[in-house]
């Protein structure tokens, strides 16, 4: 359905690539998303407000005969930034090329790139803040005057030869759009920001991909893989994936509630979306140190993974799904991580929102 691959500054723990709800894509994620994608705007499920604004961009440029302005999709990884870019090129009957920023070392990879275009082409740049700056600083004249300066020699007796481009489209994604340079970011016509997914638009993205998939489920299976599937689409796709395998080895295919919560909870996927680790994580926070705070290397210790693991991997849901909380002390349960566990916080810690005092008054 609606989801792409992207990653952060530095690559993801091996442990974020090999979870069922991680929302870094794989060579089978990838392979599948592509008879998934949707081909327009009108079957792209979600992101209401960044679908009409890039359809009145696209439109208004078809209309003119234009070349569309330069897009800049950011957000979480997952929620459909490729398949928006693959979108843009259908809607304006033109070619894409896809690469990526950290594929981009060097200038002269980039005039490669930006010299072989055709006009009015879509150029797809993945992780756009991971590109080498020289690439950086030469795409500011490509995408505002269509034109770059090629290098030829070295030393005083190096000579720039301007190279003339044809209108293209430049799309970038990024998942961290702070990283860009401000130079950069308004050089773009257009920036739309990607936002989570609710639960009813992750069930019409599940029962689109069933149809697809040739699946039969009701709506009570639906929205029990989407309030599982952390809100975002491509870890959607890959839970109704799953609970499609026990369906088809357990029981008759059909995908009810019942199948769906019994499959993911062989996958260790429990009711809001947690696994394994995100539950190690709380249950060494609230039963070793009493609901915190605790620092970061301790914790990590006692859930016996790395460090970046549990700050990189696990601990950005957990916050966002105000189950952990990260203060100057360390890290904090909330009353929330307490109940979601069938806990009863200590005394001390129900009185003082889960943190106690200096000397453990």
């Amino acid at each position: 359905m609606n989801w792409d691959d992207t990653s952060s500054e530095a690559p993801m723990p091996a442990e974020a690539a090999e979870r069922l709800v991680g929302a870094s894509a794989d060579g089978e994620d990838q392979a599948v998303e592509a008879a998934l994608r949707p081909k327009s705007l009108d079957e792209f499920v979600g992101q209401e407000r960044v679908r009409e604004q890039l359809d009145l961009v696209l439109k208004a440029a078809r209309a003119r005969g234009a070349t569309a302005d330069h897009v800049l999709l950011s957000g979480a990884p997952g929620l459909g930034k490729t398949t928006l870019s693959m979108i843009i090129a259908s809607e304006m009957n033109a070619p894409i090329r896809i690469t990526s920023g950290p594929a981009i070392q060097h200038a002269g990879d980039l005039a490669a790139i930006l010299s072989s275009l055709q006009e009015g082409e879509v150029l797809f740049l993945d992780e756009i803040h991971r590109m080498s700056r020289p690439a950086e600083e030469m795409l500011y004249m490509a995408m505002e005057d269509f034109r770059v300066d090629v290098i030829v020699g070295k030393g005083p007796g190096a000579t720039a030869i301007p190279l003339e481009l044809p209108p293209f489209t430049l799309v970038g994604a990024t998942t961290r759009a702070g990283l860009l340079p401000p130079p950069l970011r308004d050089r773009f016509g257009f920036t739309g920001h990607m936002e989570f997914y609710e639960s009813t638009e992750l069930e019409r993205v599940i029962y689109r991909s069933a149809q697809l998939l040739d699946l039969e489920i009701d709506t009570d299976g639906a929205a029990e893989i989407a309030g599982r599937s952390r809100g975002t689409p491509r870890i959607a796709n890959r839970l109704l994936r799953r609970v499609r395998d026990y369906a088809q080895v357990k029981v008759d295919g059909n995908i009810t509630r019942e199948v769906a919560s019994a499959a993911l909870q062989v996958y260790e996927v429990d009711e809001r979306g947690l696994d394994r680790l995100d539950r190690a994580v709380l249950q060494a926070l609230l039963k070793l140190f009493g609901g915190g705070p605790v620092g970061l290397s301790t914790l990590a210790v006692a859930v016996g993974e790395e460090r970046e693991t549990v700050e990189e991997v696990a601990e950005p849901f957990l916050v966002r799904e105000g189950l952990l909380a990260r203060t100057p002390r360390g890290r904090v349960a909330t009353p929330a991580a307490w109940a979601h566990l069938g806990l009863a916080p200590p005394r001390q810690a129900a009185g003082s929102g889960g943190q106690p005092g200096l000397f453990g008054a």
